[in-house]
């Protein structure tokens, strides 16, 4: 067979079921799953209705495998050669020549700034760090042991109320989709979030540790005023290390994006009910705050913990191999070969370990990836380290609690979730509400059943009835000492 022409670009189909044949149209290698629905047939002999099959063919992909939401400018990913590009660049390149501002710049506009633009920028994003005094009491409204990542997506969410201009609940729900008209009001947004998220996490770190907040310094980068309103106690000239500020630098510019991750997928859902962008990146930092999600590098610095010294390391493989422990670090669901980041973040690490000195844990961690690396089972199955292996022990190594990780992913990736809300609130024929199908697998239709009449129907399921809830010693003092005659 010859290679194909751009004149060939279709797909055609054909339905056993009724013999008609169906051509798809296919664009930039993709198919769009609306012509499905044109695929119908009647009912089989006993086919539930609640199959549908006369409404056309559903598409089943459980955990989007294989389902393109959107139509992107922003970042590419090869998975299979280890490539990862924002707007066309290497990562590699903007790790060594660029920072994160720049970057975040390229991934919101598309384009890197002129000197003059980028001035501009990085002036605006550091005047948005303040934020409003109420702020100050609805962080310190929360326990000292609160999370810190659910203190940031709270305050993400509260930042919303500060600002009813910004609100297409109160303005109307065109705010953002009026193309240019909208250019002004998107982008002050962008500011505001850009700006006020390291303040927001750094509040949420002095909530953890009891001491009052500091406010935005300046003169300072983006990182290195991050460090100090997390660090600065009431030294004159306070600096953070140039070491530390680079290091965050570059992972902050290497967690800026990831293409459709899965919490870029839930800004977007929200953000497709045109909701505000405080909201959206509410919802995409509660997305991160899954553990298959952010909390890969802590599962990193658990792992070595476990695992101890390196000696350890080559009896920890074998029961990985054996399947009875996790290698938490190594692998990716998108890349097939290596990480590009890793690399990057390996040569961060170095620079970080001469200031901070020796690890037993980067001891360990050396040890687990050299044996890794050599060994036939994990390299034949392209389980290379990841980003998240090195990240997890700079970060430790920088004195950040493990549990303040999930926060140091979050601050760099609003950078992406708000390239990718503007994106869509400005992409062409406007947008269009997020509403997946579904494959409806429950009981057909049946009729009520009055309460006296009815049987336990679970079948024996746990999961089919309510399970057996355990209550503390005081509620059970509580209720006995009232007139309740619940038997708990």
């Amino acid at each position: 067979m010859g290679a194909p022409s751009k004149d060939s670009q279709t797909l055609s189909v054909t339905d056993n079921r009724t013999g008609k044949s169906y051509t798809i149209p296919i664009k930039d290698n993709s198919i769009p799953a609306t012509a499905f629905s044109a695929i119908r047939a009647p009912a089989y002999k006993g086919q539930r209705d609640e199959d549908e099959p006369q409404r056309g063919i559903k598409i089943a992909d459980p955990g989007y495998l294989n389902t393109a939401p959107v139509r992107s400018e922003i970042t590419y990913i090869d998975g299979e050669n280890g490539v990862l590009r924002y707007r066309g660049i290497p990562i590699e390149q903007l790790a060594e020549q660029s920072n994160h501002l720049e970057t975040a710049y390229l991934l919101i506009y598309g384009n890197l700034p002129t000197k003059s633009q980028y001035a501009e920028w990085e002036r605006e994003v550091m005047h948005h760090t303040w934020l409003h005094t109420d702020m100050e009491t609805f962080i310190s409204s929360f326990r000292y042991d609160a999370h810190p990542v659910a203190i940031l997506t709270s305050a993400f969410a509260a930042l919303g109320s500060f600002h009813a201009e910004a609100n297409p609940a109160l303005q109307g729900q065109k705010l953002y989709t009026r193309g240019d008209a909208s250019l002004d009001v998107l982008d002050k947004q962008i500011l505001r979030i850009l700006g006020k998220a390291p303040t927001l996490a750094a509040m949420a770190y002095r909530r953890r540790q009891g001491r009052p907040f500091n406010h935005p310094p300046q003169g300072l980068s983006y990182t290195a005023s991050f460090l100090y309103m997390m660090d600065m106690l009431s030294e004159k000239e306070y600096r953070p290390n140039p070491v530390f500020e680079k290091a965050l630098d570059v992972l902050f510019l290497l967690h800026a994006d990831h293409e459709m991750n899965a919490s870029a997928a839930a800004v977007l859902q929200t953000g497709s009910t045109l909701v505000d962008p405080y909201s959206a990146v509410a919802a995409g930092s509660a997305a991160l705050y899954g553990p298959l999600h952010g909390g890969a590098n802590e599962a990193v610095i658990r792992m070595l913990t476990k695992i101890g010294t390196p000696d350890k390391v080559p009896e920890f493989l074998e029961r990985v191999k054996r399947k009875e422990a996790v290698l938490s670090g190594f692998g990716h669901r998108v890349y097939r070969t290596h990480d590009p980041r890793s690399f990057i973040v390996r040569k961060t690490a170095e620079e970080v370990f001469k200031v901070t000195g020796p690890s037993p844990l980067l001891d360990t961690a050396l040890a687990l990836y050299d044996g890794a690396s050599k060994d036939e089972y994990f390299t034949s199955r392209k389980l290379g380290a990841n980003v998240d292996f090195w990240s997890g022990i700079i970060y430790l190594a920088m004195g950040f609690p493990m549990d303040f990780f999930t926060v140091l992913f979050i601050v760099p990736r609003c950078v992406g979730w708000l390239a990718h809300w503007r994106q869509m609130m400005l992409q062409q024929g406007g947008v269009k509400i997020w509403r997946p199908k579904q494959i409806y697998v429950g009981p057909a239709k049946r009729d009520y059943v009055p309460l006296g009449e009815r049987e336990d129907a679970s079948g024996g399921e746990a999961r089919k009835r309510l399970s057996k809830i355990h209550h503390s010693l005081a509620t059970k003092r509580q209720l006995m000492n009232g007139c309740a005659k619940a038997k708990l």
